[in-house]
């Protein structure tokens, strides 16, 4: 399979956009340029159809060009709403009714056009409620692009001493150019699953904040360990700072009410984004009302400013309306559906890398998941440095694309499975896998 007008295409592009994309994070190899989308599938500029497991993310979970959808965004588009930039509109108040009865822990929730302006706005919450400027997030963990936590990704070896951290922080590493050295250093990454390292830096300086993703789904999906996410709260209480569970990701997919429902442990703030509004651009901040109610606080040294031109432009208000509508409506068991199929899909992954001999750790949460290549499931970064055998996966996703199965050609990239896949396929997906197993290894184990 080869993509020749996709490759022209971003050459193109390149000669008026920095690097041919509106956003680097979605450039990889091989270049393939979309063209269409429906339900599960996607079909490219070179004529090639796919099943998509990427799903733009992760936000797709009732697919993509979902009717119902379609039908209330046109309705709204035809009906005279419009961004009028003065007053309340019935519209925000609807989609806000709907998401906190779907997400019954917070108490208020403000909206917002992507994650990473919801996720700098609750850091500038908890900075004004506790007075305090220092955060710590997660080696490994994605969180938005804005400085305070364009830091400590997929980092390496190299980057981060050659050594794996227990118990305290790991050497800073920005991701981005641009970020002023003093305000690098108001950001302390920590490893995921490890309290100890936690309560050293909370120990060591005033914490204004920790943020992190109750499940780690910017390297896959690495699940938190028994307690981890209540030690988190533990220690927030302890120590004075805000607890903040960054479910962008994990919210409305892992289940309605997010991960926190599935783990039984709130945050003080949580931030919304992809699936709440299935692929279009609405973004939330929900938590105490205390905390949200800083917006309007009588004392100016404490008001939070909240402000934007398109915070609930009415299209995608109306997209995410039908979105929780059908996500909490009974008739469609929209998550049974998905855990169906996503136990369809890794049951059947599990026989086939058996069958061929290849380890793995298969890890989800409800229709997200991971396939690593390893030994060892991983609970944190450096457990994906260690032991994922990185180039075989380079080679299998590969595989998978040029079979017509789409997974984001990066290592350890979740895939998501939306309520607009089938059985068939599914079937199809595994049909694929063994095809490019049988490739990629030599071939079936034998029996004696």
């Amino acid at each position: 399979m080869n993509w020749p007008q996709s490759e022209q295409l971003l050459a193109d592009n390149a000669r008026l956009i920095p690097g041919g994309l509106a956003s680097l994070n979605r450039k990889a190899d091989p270049v393939i340029a979309f063209v269409r989308a429906k339900g599960s599938r996607l079909w490219d500029i070179d004529g090639h159809e796919y099943i998509d497991y990427h799903a733009g993310f992760a936000p797709y979970i009732l697919g993509h060009g979902d009717e119902d959808q379609t039908a209330a965004v046109i309705d709204a588009m035809q009906s005279g709403l419009s961004n009028y930039g003065s007053g309340p509109t019935l519209e925000e108040g609807v989609l806000a009714r709907l998401f906190l009865k779907a997400v019954p822990h917070a108490e208020k929730v403000q909206f917002f056009n992507t994650g990473s302006e919801a996720t700098s706005q609750a850091i500038r919450v908890a900075r004004a409620w506790t007075g305090r400027s220092h955060l710590i997030k997660m080696q490994g963990g994605y969180n938005g692009h804005h400085n305070a936590v364009a830091t400590n990704l997929m980092s390496t070896r190299e980057q981060l001493g050659g050594v794996a951290i227990h118990g305290d922080e790991y050497p800073s590493v920005p991701i981005s150019a641009g970020i002023p050295p003093v305000e690098q250093a108001l950001t302390h990454a920590v490893p995921f699953n490890d309290l100890a390292a936690v309560e050293q830096i909370a120990k060591r300086g005033e914490i204004a904040a920790l943020i992190t993703e109750p499940v780690l789904q910017n390297i896959g999906v690495v699940k938190p360990k028994p307690g981890y996410l209540q030690g988190l709260r533990d220690l927030a209480d302890r120590y004075g700072f805000v607890l903040i569970f960054d479910e962008v990701k994990t919210g409305f997919r892992s289940s309605l009410g997010g991960y926190q429902a599935v783990a039984g442990v709130s945050a003080d703030l949580s931030t919304y984004g992809k699936a709440v509004a299935n692929g279009f651009p609405l973004a939330a901040l929900a938590g105490k009302a205390e905390l949200l109610d800083l917006a309007m606080s009588p004392d100016p040294t404490k008001r939070v400013l909240i402000a934007g031109t398109y915070n609930c432009h009415p299209v995608p208000v109306a997209a995410a309306i039908a979105c929780l509508k059908k996500l909490m409506d009974p008739a469609h068991r929209v998550y049974d559906k998905l855990e169906a199929l996503a136990q369809r899909l890794e049951a059947g992954q599990r026989a086939l890398f058996d069958r061929f001999g290849v380890p793995t750790v298969i890890s989800r949460v409800g229709s997200a998941s991971c396939v690593y290549f390893s030994t060892v499931e991983p609970s944190d970064w450096w457990d994906v440095l260690e032991h994922h055998d990185a180039a075989f996966d380079t080679r299998y996703r590969r595989a998978l694309i040029e079979r017509g199965i789409y997974h984001f050609p990066v290592i350890v990239k979740q895939g998501s499975i939306s309520f607009a896949h089938s059985e068939a396929d599914i079937d199809q997906t595994l049909e694929a896998t063994e095809s490019a197993l049988r490739a990629l290894t030599a071939g079936p184990k034998t029996t004696t």
